[in-house]
């Protein structure tokens, strides 16, 4: 093997892509398959997972390692199935990324829907983290398995953003959770770290940054691109690079409880 064949890659392993089949998690998913990995994805639907396995038709070497499972990522026992599924089509599941999450629209404090606020918090933070980690981590630690967990946290996990109260309050606790998961699940040799993505055009965020008619900036957009260096909003492909580090346990073995930013500089913007 070459150095960097030797440094990243994930020939051999198992992975399992929890949100898989979203825009991130689809660039995720491709790069660790790219570097070698068995991939499955979780996603919520059967057409979700269809679309995701349809990607690699034409590319049979990579489709044939490529496996969907459509659950709910809050459902413990599905969980379980997932992680067992996962091993019967390939092997021990090494490597998990909690990629479920998603936000519902901007509101002012004083006008939350306590109901959509606590679906928002359900679908972040118990099906987005909390539940994967703890099925995958008893199962690791059972089996002396050494994985290594890839959280998304978010802009938000480090500086509010304006009207997203509940995604707010789950991604700061995301970023939490990493490093406190971090130091409990070091002592079995599984590292936990998180990618926080800045802003990229997805189907959740578009709307809100680039007006539909005239497709230039919307007001916040505009916020957006000023607070980023870069000046730009960013691809979801330059997501790839940190997602295989991450998951290289040669790359990145003494790395755990961090979190990413892949921000154009989002974070270090000042005046």
């Amino acid at each position: 093997m070459s150095y960097l064949e030797e440094m990243f890659s994930l020939a051999g392993k198992t992975a399992v892509v929890a949100g898989g089949a979203g825009a991130i998690g689809t660039v995720m998913s491709d790069a660790l398959l790219r570097a070698g990995a068995n991939v499955v994805v979780l996603s919520r639907t059967k057409d979700s997972v269809s679309a995701f396995l349809a990607r690699y038709r034409d590319e049979p070497e990579l489709g044939k390692r490529a496996h969907g499972i459509a659950i709910d990522c809050g459902d413990e026992k599905e969980l379980e199935t997932a992680f067992d599924q996962a091993s019967e089509r390939f092997s021990a599941p090494e490597i998990l990324v909690n990629g479920v999450g998603g936000n519902r629209g901007k509101t002012r404090f004083v006008d939350i829907d306590i109901a959509t606020f606590r679906d928002i918090l359900d679908l972040n933070l118990t099906a987005g983290l909390v539940l994967p980690t703890k099925v995958f981590c008893r199962r690791w630690i059972a089996e002396n398995i050494k994985g290594s967990i890839i959280n998304l946290t978010s802009m938000a996990s480090y500086n509010p953003l304006s009207g997203v109260w509940a995604y707010d309050a789950a991604k700061a606790a995301t970023l939490n959770l990493t490093m406190a998961a971090a130091g409990e699940f070091a002592a079995f040799g599984i590292r936990v770290n998180a990618i926080a993505p800045g802003f990229f055009l997805g189907k959740q965020n578009k709307s809100l940054l680039i007006d539909d008619k005239t497709g230039n900036s919307t007001e916040r957009g505009k916020a957006v691109l000023n607070h980023t260096p870069f000046g730009r909003f960013g691809e979801v492909a330059e997501l790839a690079g940190a997602t295989v580090f991450l998951a290289s346990s040669m790359a990145s073995g003494f790395v755990t409880g961090v979190s990413i930013p892949v921000d154009g500089g989002y974070l270090i913007h000042n005046i």
